[in-house]
């Protein structure tokens, strides 16, 4: 979802899409999420426990937004790269992952 929420804002800064309608920006994005959500939906589909997989809903979400904010973390250092990452952005990660430390401890 990275690339197509913030996909069109790098073009749009190369000069690709500055006379894009909001319609053809949106159409783009959509063809990127579909593309993505073709490989997400059916690793849920596949990881959730009541299909067989070994992940309850609230881990598959905690997995999820690590993955999002990484692969957003990535993308942006190469996209957009006046982005700098801090020391807070950093601590923030931190807690990200002790969030899936905690949702996958055995209570």
């Amino acid at each position: 979802m990275t690339l197509a929420w913030y996909g069109h804002l790098k073009l749009n800064q190369m000069g690709v899409s500055t006379n894009w309608s909001m319609i053809a920006v949106i159409l783009f994005s959509w063809g990127i999420a579909f593309v993505e959500y073709c490989f997400q939906v059916p690793a849920n589909k596949m990881g959730f426990i009541g299909n067989g997989g070994p992940y309850t809903l609230l881990q598959l979400k905690v997995i999820q937004e690590v993955l999002s904010i990484t692969v957003f973390c990535v993308i942006a250092n190469i996209l957009f790269q006046g982005e700098k990452i801090a020391w807070n952005h950093i601590a923030a990660f931190v807690c990200l992952v002790l969030a899936v430390v905690f949702v996958f401890w055995k209570s």
